[in-house]
């Protein structure tokens, strides 16, 4: 069984004090990709490192976090076009629209991540939208960005069951993480009436741990928590959601 997280912030400081432990209690789990969202400049060698550090477990991405989109975000974007003119990477993300921090700040996010749903079309990549209560925004741009080279993964998804089918119809896979283990998360009262090849796995570690380390760190190796959950909604085995998931993530990812 090969279990595929595609989205985890290992190179966060949250895992400073056990970084190859935590990655090694993955290995041991069947956890053997791992997909690294970006967040902004200050970041960038951090997870390089760690991909010299994993090679054969580590794939990266690059982009700019909505949360991060301040009065220097064309400084910003220029470091993310920098990094692509120079190496390749498997995505761009984590990108979108975050109103759950800062609404004042919406129309520069709208901006930044409509340039990065370009830069990937440009550059023929997926991109990994993060949304915070701002579907009907990030909706709005996909619509308006919308084209058969626009694909990717719809990250941490908490919508309902329309917006699932919404986002499916922008091309892009479901991220199912922690939340789906959670009693009120409610994803779980709809989720398999999605066909699971609109789904992928994440843990999105350090943050929103399932069930039952809901509230401590997040680490890689608890998706298992999260396949366990898929495979009792779905009624499948977990070793068929694990599989499934991990084309799907191939699928999007071309590795």
């Amino acid at each position: 069984m090969i279990v595929t997280d595609t989205h985890t912030h290992l190179y966060s400081d949250a895992f400073d004090q056990d970084r190859k432990a935590m990655i090694e209690r993955a290995i041991e789990a069947k956890v053997s990709r791992f997909f690294i969202p970006a967040i902004d400049s200050t970041y960038t060698e951090a997870m390089l490192q760690l991909e010299a550090d994993f090679p054969d477990y580590v794939h990266l991405m690059t982009g700019l976090h909505p949360t991060s989109v301040k009065e220097n975000y064309k400084e910003e974007l220029r470091h993310v076009e920098d990094l692509l003119s120079k190496r390749n990477f498997v995505a761009i993300g984590e990108i979108g629209i975050d109103l759950y921090w800062d609404q004042s700040t919406l129309a520069i996010q709208r901006e930044a991540f409509k340039h990065q749903i370009r830069l990937a079309k440009q550059y023929q990549l997926p991109i990994v939208i993060h949304c915070r209560k701002a579907f009907d925004e990030i909706f709005e741009v996909l619509e308006s960005e919308q084209s058969d080279h626009l694909f990717g993964i719809f990250h941490c998804f908490t919508g309902d069951l329309e917006q699932a089918k919404l986002a499916i119809s922008f091309n892009m896979k479901l991220g199912i993480g922690g939340v789906v283990t959670f009693k009120n998360g409610g994803i779980d009262k709809f989720l398999n009436q999605i066909a699971l090849e609109h789904i992928v796995l994440e843990t999105d570690s350090p943050y929103l741990a399932p069930k039952p380390f809901r509230g401590k760190r997040n680490e890689s190796a608890y998706i298992i928590k999260v396949l366990e959950k898929l495979a009792e909604l779905y009624g499948e085995s977990r070793e068929k959601i694990a599989e499934i998931t991990t084309e799907n993530s191939k699928a999007i990812f071309k590795i």
